[in-house]
């Protein structure tokens, strides 16, 4: 069998298939670009596939500017470092290149390219999107080269505060890319690792759209379904990073698990987003790390609606299952068992707790997460 090929229009347009990335100066014309600037970071900055996407747009008369001054968990320094580099080179567009963290910043750059707000000032609370001049926010094009964040059709992108160490989600409608390119054979020369975590991130956005208590059935569905590719693809692409048919199921389900997550995130990005903001931790890594006991937090809100995935997906034994899968799971992609084998130190439990209450993701946990609950659960991935 070969990788599928299709277009989508939900929620953007998306080009999805092998071999794809040969339409990328199409796009940029089509959306008006002349002189894009190709953000992505710094691992990714030096591979072929890069290579391949500047020599595509150099061919086209687009030039072959790129930024790749990206940290793991970008914040505004790189941003303002990016919009220097945008504004000197005279651009008029983004191609967000690479895994979250280059199509997070990619999006910032593009969103604050011309300002008179702070970009905290745009962190996703309540209509302050609105204080933002939609003009002058530069079109977007998103190449995924990993299957994890699902930024690609996402209207927010996080930025670490380098001071507080916080990460904030900094939102507007016109951050959504104006076309996603899913090519499927970008993602064949990520590291193992890097495939383990990414694909595991999307997982934890499926699972955690999937038990959150708000209403969405479109976002449940779609949550569901893309619990079942990587259930059924990561361990596949981990063991044959060459399976290009798996590499598009898991393009899929990051996709699928943005644009579920509109229903709401969880205590696993809660916990997770002060860890990865302190220590530098990969975010998918840090998410699969804290699931299993997630899931026990949540157990007593959630364990019906996880019988009834556990059946969908073909597992056995109810929420005891699917659990006893996740485990099973993160064995057999090599992921620390524990936040104390990642370097997390008890001594900053509370620190980490008082930020992981003034996540935004905390307040779509099906259980209210309170001080004392949310340390206790701290200790307990510890």
């Amino acid at each position: 069998m070969t990788a599928p090929t299709a277009n989508w229009s939900y929620p953007t347009a998306v080009k999805f298939g092998p071999g794809r990335i040969g339409e990328l100066a199409d796009h940029c014309k089509a959306v008006g670009m002349k002189k894009p600037l190709l953000v992505t970071d710094k691992a990714l900055a030096s591979l072929p596939i890069t290579a391949q996407a500047l020599d595509i747009l150099d061919a086209a008369g687009l030039g072959r500017a790129v930024f790749s001054e990206v940290d793991p968990n970008p914040n505004e320094m790189n941003m303002e470092v990016g919009l220097q580099v945008y504004r000197a080179g005279g651009h008029d567009g983004v191609v967000c290149f690479g895994g979250g963290s280059a199509l997070d910043l990619g999006k910032m750059i593009a969103l604050m390219v011309d300002q008179t707000v702070s970009v905290w000032d745009l962190e996703d609370i309540g209509d302050w999107w609105t204080r933002a001049n939609p003009a002058t926010i530069a079109p977007i094009i998103a190449v995924p080269t990993t299957a994890g964040t699902g930024s690609e059709v996402g209207r927010a992108g996080v930025l670490t505060n380098s001071q507080s160490h916080k990460k904030k989600i900094i939102f507007h409608p016109k951050l959504l890319p104006a076309v996603t390119i899913c090519d499927p054979e970008l993602t064949v020369g990520m590291p193992k690792f890097i495939t383990a975590g990414t694909g595991m991130d999307a997982l934890a956005h499926c699972l955690e759209a999937y038990s959150s208590p708000f209403y969405h059935p479109m976002s449940q569905g779609i949550a569901l379904e893309g619990m079942r590719l990587v259930f059924e693809n990561l361990p596949k692409v981990y063991a044959n990073p060459t399976d290009l048919e798996a590499r598009a199921d898991m393009m899929s389900a990051a996709a699928m698990g943005a644009v579920a997550f509109q229903k709401g995130l969880g205590a696993i990005h809660s916990l997770s987003h002060p860890v990865g903001a302190v220590y530098g931790t990969h975010h998918g890594t840090t998410n699969a790390v804290v699931m299993p006991m997630v899931l026990d937090f949540n157990r007593h809100a959630i364990e019906e609606r996880i019988e009834k995935a556990a059946a969908y997906l073909g597992i056995e034994g109810g929420f005891d299952g699917f659990r006893a899968r996740v485990i099973d799971l993160r064995s057999e992609l090599s992921i620390p068992e524990n936040l104390t084998a990642m370097g997390v130190e008890a001594a900053r439990l509370d620190e980490l707790t008082e930020m992981a209450l003034e996540d935004p993701s905390c307040g779509g946990n099906p259980v209210e997460m309170t001080r004392d609950n949310t340390r206790a659960l701290y200790e307990a991935c510890m």
